[in-house]
C-alpha cells in the first residue's frame, strides 16, 4: 500500500504558545477539502503559500497557480546550490533601505542563511538539486510576452479533441470564451439570456463540430452571411434581426482590428490537461499570472480561465487523493459577497463545493479579508490565519469561521480570533477540520525558492531564461522537505507577540 504524502509546512506549537515547537507534517489529502489563507502585508501570507505549493511538487502534486501580486514566478528561483551567485543579481529586491553593505556580501550573507535554514531542514545541495531536477515551472502572461503568453480565446479558436469525446466540456469553455468576447464590445454576456451569446454560440458549435476553427473572422462572416436559417424554434431573422447582427458584426471586427487584443489571441493554448500532466517525470508548475493586466481585464482573463479549470475538473475521475492543487494569491475582488458577481465567482464557488469529489484542491489567500463571500469559503476544511490589521477584519474572518457551526465549535472559532489579534509575523493560526487536535500555532518553513518579490518584465524574461538553463541532471527526488525565506531577518522565537 502507498503511504499518502505528507507536506510538511513548518512546525507547531499548541495554541497557547508553550511547549516545544514540533515539525508539522500535513497529510496532503487534507488540502482536498481545500484551505483559506488570511493574514495582512508582512504576516508571511505568500511565504507560506509559496512553501505549500513547493510541498505539493515535491510530493508530485501538480499546481496551477493564479498570480495576481506578481509573487509566484518566484519558484523560478529555485537554486539547486548554496552557492551565492545566482541570488546577487536579485539582491537589490529584498536589501532594505539602510542596508550599507555591497550587493555580493550581502548574497553571500543570505547564501549562508539559506544553507543554515535548510539544513535544519535536513535539506542539502543534494535534495535542492533533485527538487529543481524534478519541477517544471512556466509562467503564462496574457496579453504579454514577459512569460508565455495565452491565447485566452483558444476554446473559440482553436478546436480541441474534446469536441469529439467530452462535447459537454467543450461547450463549457465555448461558452466562456463567447461570454469574454461579448463582454469585451459591451454586449450582454449571459449564456441563457443574451441572443447574442446564443447566436455566436451556435455557430461557433457548428464549426467546431465539423472540424473547423471558429476565429472571430469566420465568426464575422456568419453573422453577415449566416450559414443557418433557424435559430432553436423561430427564424433567425425574427430570432436576432439582420440589422442587430449587422451592429454586433461591426463591434466584432472593431475588436478583431484592436493591436492590443491581438495578443490575447496568440500563445499557448488555454488547456488545463495538457499543462497538467507531467512530462520527461517533473511535476508541472503553470503559474498564470495577470499582475500586469488592469483590474477588469484581469476579471475577464480570470473568468475564462476559471471556467476551463471548472470544466477539467468535472472531467476527472473522483478521488480522495490530492490529484492536482490550485492555488489563487489575492482573491479579494474576485469572490464578493451577493449580489456582486464578477466572471471569477460562479466558476470559484462551484469549485469549492464540486473540486474535492474528483481529487483536486483549491487554496484561496487574501489580504483583504472584508470583501469576500464567506459562504463559500465556509467550504473550505483548512484555515491559516495571519495577523490581521483591523478588528473589522478580525471579527470577519471569525464570522465567517463560525457561521457553519455551533456550539463548542462556534467558541472555538472566537477564541482563535482572540489569538490571531497577538500573532506575531510569520505565524499563522491553523485550524484543520480533518486533523485530530484542535487549531494550532504554525510557523512555516522558509522557502527553497528565494523569494525576491514582484519581477519587473525584465526580470521575469531572465528568470524564466536562467530557469530553462539551470536543468540539472536528473537524480532521484527526495520524499523529505524543507526550505525557507522570506526576508534578511526572521524571528524564531515565540508565536505570540505582545499587543502595543
Amino acid at each position: 500500500m502507498i503511504a499518502a504524502p505528507r507536506l510538511r509546512l513548518g512546525n507547531w506549537q499548541p495554541i497557547d504558545g508553550s511547549g516545544k515547537a514540533e515539525a508539522l507534517a500535513l497529510p496532503a489529502h487534507h488540502l482536498v477539502t481545500h484551505g483559506v489563507v488570511v493574514g495582512m502585508t508582512g504576516s508571511g501570507k505568500t511565504g507560506l503559500l509559496m512553501v505549500t505549493v513547493e510541498e505539493a511538487l515535491r510530493s508530485g502534486v501538480p499546481v496551477l497557480a493564479i498570480d495576481v501580486k506578481g509573487d509566484l514566478p518566484n519558484l523560478l528561483l529555485a537554486y539547486p546550490s548554496f552557492a551565492p551567485e545566482p541570488l546577487a543579481p536579485w539582491i537589490s529586491g529584498v536589501m532594505s533601505p539602510s542596508e550599507q553593505r555591497p550587493a555580493e556580501e550581502v548574497a553571500r550573507a543570505l547564501a549562508a542563511e539559506r544553507q543554515q535554514t535548510l539544513s535544519a531542514w535536513g535539506i542539502g545541495e543534494p535534495e535542492l538539486a533533485a527538487y529543481r531536477a524534478g519541477i517544471d515551472v512556466r509562467v503564462l502572461t496574457p496579453g504579454s510576452s514577459a512569460g508565455e503568453p495565452l491565447h485566452v480565446l483558444s476554446a473559440l479558436e482553436r478546436r480541441s479533441a474534446r469536441w469529439d469525446h467530452d462535447p459537454e466540456s467543450a461547450r463549457a469553455s465555448l461558452s466562456a470564451a463567447v461570454s469574454l468576447v461579448l463582454r469585451l464590445v459591451g454586449r450582454d454576456p449571459d449564456p441563457a439570456g443574451s441572443k447574442e451569446h446564443v447566436l455566436l454560440s451556435v455557430l461557433a458549435e457548428r464549426r467546431l463540430r465539423a472540424g473547423e476553427a471558429a476565429d472571430l473572422g469566420a465568426l464575422l462572416g456568419d453573422l453577415t452571411d449566416s450559414p443557418i436559417d433557424v435559430v432553436g424554434a423561430l427564424p433567425l431573422d425574427s430570432f436576432l434581426p439582420k440589422s442587430e447582427r449587422r451592429s454586433l458584426a461591426a463591434a466584432l471586427n472593431t475588436l478583431l482590428a484592436s493591436p492590443t487584443f491581438a495578443s490575447w489571441r496568440t500563445g499557448a493554448t488555454l488547456d488545463v490537461d495538457a499543462w497538467l500532466t507531467p512530462k520527461d517525470g517533473r511535476t508541472p508548475a503553470v503559474i498564470v499570472s495577470v499582475a500586469h493586466l488592469d483590474d477588469d481585464e484581469r476579471a475577464l482573463v480570470l473568468g475564462v480561465l476559471l471556467e476551463e479549470v471548472l470544466s477539467w475538473v468535472r472531467a476527472q475521475p473522483g478521488s480522495k487523493r490530492l490529484r492536482s492543487l490550485v492555488v489563487f494569491d489575492e482573491v479579494y475582488g474576485f469572490l464578493p459577497p451577493h449580489p456582486a458577481n464578477p466572471p471569477t465567482k460562479h466558476a470559484i464557488v462551484s469549485l469549492m463545493k464540486q473540486a474535492r469529489a474528483f481529487g483536486v484542491g483549491v487554496l484561496l489567500a487574501t489580504q483583504n479579508p472584508m470583501d469576500l463571500d464567506y459562504r463559500a469559503l465556509s467550504n473550505a476544511g483548512m484555515w491559516c490565519v495571519g495577523r490581521l490589521q483591523t478588528d473589522a477584519d478580525r471579527e470577519r474572518v471569525v464570522e465567517g469561521l463560525a457561521g457553519e457551526t455551533r456550539g463548542k465549535e462556534q467558541a472555538s472559532a472566537k477564541a482563535l480570533g482572540n489569538v490571531a489579534k497577538k500573532l506575531a509575523p510569520r505565524w499563522f493560526v491553523l485550524r484543520d477540520a480533518q486533523a485530530q487536535i484542535g487549531p494550532v500555532l504554525l510557523q512555516p518553513r522558509y522557502a527553497i525558492s528565494f523569494l525576491r518579490g514582484p519581477m519587473t518584465r525584465t526580470e521575469l524574461v531572465a528568470a524564466r531564461s536562467a530557469f530553462a538553463g539551470l536543468a540539472a541532471p536528473p537524480c532521484e527526488r527526495s520524499s523529505d522537505v524543507g526550505p525557507d525565506r522570506t526576508g534578511l531577518k526572521r524571528t524564531n522565537e515565540g508565536g505570540i507577540a505582545t499587543e502595543t
